[in-house]
């Protein structure tokens, strides 16, 4: 890995482009990343854009991350969802001791998934024990390390408060070989990314090994990266994911519209109203990439200056995400009717990006209460959440 922050990411990400979009239907179909393209994007260093330096990884600027990710999407939504999901992940390093974050990360094909929930550990000598089911882990049959968000329980039953007065959460991370695995992923949509469920029983966690994770005053790493809560970064690559993949069905139906020509009805490109779809999809598209874009460089701007991402900001890439993710389905909605018939059949990926877009669509960054979190701060009389569990 160069050591220039991200350097060479975001054209390795297009340079694997035509194998991931051919790799495409099999990760439909086994519902999971396939061996070639975990291979090519471990190779290229591609889960490793969020990992410090000091640790072999890029430590990249959010625009970059951003980037590699949308170029990802075009290609296919589900291999960006799990380099997003496990990138993220991979911040944790930045919390951690500086020994357990080398043996976790210092391996090549080293890559760290969690899931959703956060459940009870309980305190024992030298660290924390626990048995739990967590689910929704993205990117969990790639991941030789796992992470999960827990309450602490004291030994005598009660809950540890954290310096705000609500219950302490932290991230413990533990090997894949101590957990049992459930193929619960049948969804209609982001099939491939293995969104699977999974549980340990009785497993103990050394101390080292749960992280403050999103606790700066935990943070081990100084980089200005680190200063971006994981919540607030997961907002930022599936905004940009979403980008990419309503870019690639934009240029496919604007492709087709070149050439197809309906039984009795002029040409496509020809036709006053696809015309206005497209233009106005292109329009629509590329102000809300400019958008998320804008925002966070102006963020990450203001941070390297400020070694702090202020309220302000937070509000401004929490918005932001949310409403590109919105508007990004309204293009993908907008090409899908104009294609017509042509949209149903798999073999033309229509079909396949529009399922991929509305479920992402459905999760939790892209919740409609975030309008009433920003409308809140703006009044004054709320913040923005720094995460569902924390």
């Amino acid at each position: 890995m160069n050591k220039a922050h991200g350097f060479g990411l975001i054209e390795r990400a297009r340079a694997l482009a035509p194998l991931i979009a051919s790799e495409a239907d099999a990760i439909e179909k086994t519902r999971r990343l396939t061996p070639p393209v975990v291979t090519a994007l471990l190779e290229n260093g591609l889960y490793r854009a969020l990992l410090p330096q000091n640790i072999g990884g890029a430590e990249a600027p959010p625009e970059i991350f951003m980037q590699l990710l949308e170029e990802v999407a075009k290609a296919d939504a589900s291999t960006a969802w799990c380099l997003g999901q496990c990138n993220v992940c991979s911040m944790t390093a930045a919390y951690l001791d500086p020994e357990v974050a080398h043996e976790i990360f210092d391996a090549p094909n080293s890559v760290l998934a969690w899931g959703a929930i956060a459940h009870a550990v309980n305190v024992v000598p030298g660290g924390y024990r626990i048995t739990a089911r967590w689910d929704f882990a993205s990117g969990s049959r790639q991941a030789n390390w796992f992470g999960a968000h827990v309450h602490v329980t004291e030994p005598d039953g009660t809950t540890r408060m954290n310096r705000r007065g609500v219950p302490e959460i932290r991230t413990i991370v533990f090997p894949a070989s101590k957990v049992t695995m459930y193929d619960v992923w049948d969804v209609i949509g982001l099939c491939g990314t293995g969104t699977d469920s999974y549980s340990v029983d009785d497993l103990f966690i050394p101390e080292n090994f749960a992280a403050l994770r999103d606790d700066f005053s935990a943070l081990r790493e100084k980089g200005p990266l680190y200063g971006i809560t994981t919540y607030t970064m997961f907002g930022l690559g599936f905004a940009a994911i979403s980008v990419g993949l309503a870019r690639a069905m934009l240029d496919a139906a604007t492709n087709l519209s070149r050439e197809k020509a309906s039984v009795g009805l002029k040409a496509m490109r020809e036709n006053n109203a696809v015309q206005g779809v497209i233009g106005r999809a292109e329009g629509n598209l590329r102000a809300a990439r400019h958008y998320i874009y804008g925002t966070a460089a102006e963020a990450w701007r203001d941070l390297n200056q400020t070694g702090k991402l202020s309220e302000e900001h937070r509000t401004a890439i929490r918005l932001a995400s949310t409403w590109t993710i919105h508007q990004a389905a309204e293009v993908v909605d907008a090409c899908y009717h104009m294609v017509g018939a042509t949209a149903v059949f798999r073999s033309n990926g229509f079909e396949r990006r529009f399922r991929d877009m509305h479920t992402i669509k459905q999760q939790i960054q892209a919740r409609d209460t975030h309008y009433e979190d920003v409308g809140k701060a703006l009044l004054g009389v709320g913040v923005i959440p720094r995460g569902p569990t924390v």
